[in-house]
């Protein structure tokens, strides 16, 4: 198993964009954020024993290295844009006997 190393918080700025704030330890966060817990149900084994912070949703694996939180807004509309289907993309076909004009000749 890899070792996470980066502990992240994704955030909203005032303007509505997404802020990413990486830390190098959890004890980083423990200057900003209180700790309520820690996790001990993960199914990401790397993930048990993180902490759990108060006003935070996680810790979610994001990749091989960095454990995740964020805001319960931030969660919130990330789920709702995860969860939309997607249109697929749709090809579409030249009619026979259509000269390809991107060949070389």
């Amino acid at each position: 198993m890899a070792k996470k190393n980066t502990w992240r918080i994704v955030t909203r700025g005032t303007d509505g964009q997404l802020v990413i704030h990486d830390f190098d330890t959890p004890e980083s966060l423990l200057r900003t954020h209180l700790q309520m817990g820690v996790d001990d149900c993960s199914t990401d084994l790397d993930l048990r024993g993180a902490p759990v912070f108060r006003s935070l949703i996680g810790p979610m694996p994001e990749g091989s290295d960095v454990i995740r939180y964020e805001t319960p807004d931030v969660f919130e509309e990330l789920t709702k844009e995860w969860a939309l289907p997607r249109t697929p993309r749709r090809r579409t076909r030249k009619p026979a006997g259509t000269p390809d004009t991107n060949a070389a000749g």
